[in-house]
């Protein structure tokens, strides 16, 4: 069924209109594969556009790394790198737009993924993104934590000092171990939070609550392949990072394009559901109301 944004009504649907169109698939490995060919096919068709929105990426990862370095606090270094995967369902809300369109037969421009700033549910989007922020400074506090735990207050050296602590210390072990479980509990709840949460707003306007419930439900439901998902996300950005962080550029569009089409593998709509129908044309808006035009619930309020 091809749903279609509407830029009719400026807040998101009743919860219970939602939940009623709404049927959590069973699905298996299999869907996932699908999902991730579905994505790189995205990402073919319009690579241009997903690298220029994901460019971000390598960029501050060399601008993370040169900065931890410089102010010695190296230890920070991996849950910063790592954290930022925390925010990715939310980042790559364009992406999403982009597979959305491709998925109706419409063409997909750069300027096509500004247009999630249209959608009556884009205050629900930036209050689960705010959730997820608030996991990654959680996270990152969290690591500090458990750092300073094993090796106290004092600073590292060098690179090779910290990496001497960490890989022949009984402390280091320790950290590893400590951080790395800590870390993955973020990680999974994020993912649960997330998995299809970001996509059902953006494609049938649900509320945050609603969506957030959503994901949770699907995660209850198929936990073997969610859990399959959150390993191949792990891996991915892992290999993203090499070399630079510069292949970030391509996994982290590549992700975003397969995630909207997991979203359309595990949650059926039924067919009798209302139509939302497309936005009307942007009207051509003068340079002197820029930045207030990419934002046009602000304009409707002031009506």
């Amino acid at each position: 069924m091809a749903t279609y944004h509407s830029n009719a009504t400026s807040h998101v649907r009743p919860a219970d209109e939602v939940a009623a169109e709404l049927t959590i698939r069973k699905i298996g490995l299999s869907d996932l594969r699908r999902a991730l060919q579905a994505g790189w096919q995205d990402f073919q068709a319009v690579p241009s556009h997903a690298v220029m929105l994901c460019a971000i990426y390598p960029v501050l990862g060399l601008v993370l790394a040169r900065a931890v370095m410089g102010y010695s606090v190296l230890p920070l270094l991996f849950p910063l790198a790592a954290g930022f995967t925390l925010l990715g369902p939310f980042a790559a809300l364009g992406l999403y737009e982009l597979s959305s369109r491709r998925e109706r037969g419409e063409n997909a421009t750069a300027w096509d993924a500004l247009e999630v700033l249209r959608s009556p549910s884009f205050g629900a989007m930036l209050g689960v993104g705010t959730l997820l922020l608030a996991l990654f400074v959680t996270w990152v506090a969290t690591a500090q934590a458990i750092y300073v735990a094993a090796f106290g207050y004092g600073g590292v050296t060098s690179a090779s000092d910290f990496v001497h602590r960490i890989l022949t210390t009984r402390d280091g072990i320790w950290l590893i171990a400590v951080g790395c479980s800590t870390g993955f509990l973020f990680a999974l709840l994020a993912l649960c939070l997330s998995v299809v949460s970001f996509p059902l707003m953006l494609d049938r306007h649900a509320g945050a609550l609603e969506a957030v419930v959503t994901s949770l439900r699907v995660a209850a439901k198929n936990p073997i392949p969610v859990a399959a998902w959150g390993l191949i996300v792990a891996a991915l950005l892992v290999v993203g990072t090499i070399p630079f962080f510069v292949g970030l550029a391509v996994v982290i569009p590549l992700l975003g394009h397969a995630t909207w089409h997991l979203y359309r593998a595990v949650i059926a709509i039924d067919p009798d559901a209302r139509e939302i129908l497309p936005p009307p044309p942007r009207a051509p808006k003068p340079a002197a109301d820029f930045p207030a035009n990419l934002f046009p619930w602000r304009q409707r309020d002031r009506r």
